[in-house]
């Protein structure tokens, strides 16, 4: 009986001390999930909307689990005000400038703060720090956004239902190329053309950068125009020497033109002469008979010479001339 008794006692004994054992093992194993046993700083942030957020809820950092949420209450109308203690080993890593927002452990998992961002010239965050919250966008927004986005794509579809239907009806360019035949053939002509234009652009531009080679080429004309001050005063001076020139030609053509005009009119002799018929008659009958008394005048001079009462005064005469002469 005593044995049996002693038996029972030491399997009691043996079930307490693995159930204790197993229970203290259970809190180690949790309290170094939730970082209960190890030194940890705390932080906080503000939120609009914490979307479900609860107390003991993950704190990650570049995809590691640092801390856990300890705390949340309001400070505001719309103020959520979240406390996270952070492991101290953690710290190190994270600064002052980084930003928390609100994601979620899976797709569907519990929710939990993300800390990203952060410079390393920034100092590290330090117990009671507070860190910006990043506006967290609800699933009433997306579904707005998600709702604003059908409509625009139902209006962006029924205008290009339109469309293809006046593009079936030949209506506007599009439409009159598709089913007007004459009209494509007109603008692959067009084409063609503009081809061949550019073509021949490309082949004037060769061509002038051909001739502007030539111009630089050294020792040539253009070098010489541009580079030789002598050339280029020579060139200056027979331009002005032309100038002169067509100036001088200028004025001849004018004074030709003058003259011109005074032989057309009938202000000056030689104008009546060429002009007037009749008085240039008149003129030539009066210089024949100019002529003719001249003659006349001359046989009457050579009679009275030899008129015995003009004789001596010519002999006189002659004979005065002759004296001069000697002298």
């Amino acid at each position: 009986m005593d044995l049996v008794e002693n038996r029972r006692a030491i399997t009691v004994g043996i079930f307490l001390a693995l159930g204790l054992l197993i229970f203290i093992l259970g809190v180690f194993v949790l309290g170094g999930q939730s970082k209960s046993f190890s030194k940890s700083i705390h932080i906080t942030a503000v939120f609009d909307d914490v979307a479900g957020l609860k107390k003991g809820n993950n704190v990650w950092f570049s995809g590691v689990k640092v801390g856990t949420i300890s705390d949340m209450h309001f400070t505001g109308p719309h103020e959520v005000e979240v406390r996270m203690s952070v492991d101290e080993n953690s710290r190190q890593y994270i600064h002052r400038n980084a930003q928390v927002h609100i994601g979620s452990d899976g797709l569907i998992g519990n929710k939990i703060i993300v800390i990203d961002g952060g410079s390393p010239q920034a100092p590290i965050i330090q117990d009671r720090d507070v860190l910006q919250a990043a506006k967290l966008t609800s699933t009433d927004d997306m579904l707005k956004t998600l709702q604003q986005n059908n409509e625009n794509l139902l209006a962006i579809t029924g205008d290009f239902k339109l469309l293809s239907h006046k593009i079936l009806q030949g209506k506007g360019t599009v439409g009159t190329l598709m089913a007007d035949s004459t009209v494509a053939v007109q603008l692959k002509a067009s084409m063609r053309n503009l081809q061949a234009a550019t073509a021949s652009a490309a082949v004037m531009a060769t061509n002038l950068s051909k001739f502007s080679n030539k111009l630089a080429t050294k020792g040539g004309f253009a070098d010489k125009l541009f580079t030789d001050t002598a050339t280029f005063n020579k060139i200056t001076a027979a331009v002005a020497q032309l100038k002169n020139a067509a100036d001088n030609a200028s004025t001849l053509t004018s004074n030709l033109s003058k003259a011109s005009n005074k032989l057309n009119s009938d202000d000056n002799v030689l104008g009546v002469l060429l002009n007037d018929q009749q008085k240039a008659a008149q003129v030539k009958t009066t210089i024949d008979n100019l002529q003719a008394s001249t003659i006349k005048l001359n046989d009457d001079l050579e009679a009275a010479q030899h008129n015995f009462l003009l004789r001596g005064f010519f002999k006189k005469r002659d004979k005065a001339k002759a004296d001069s002469l000697k002298k």
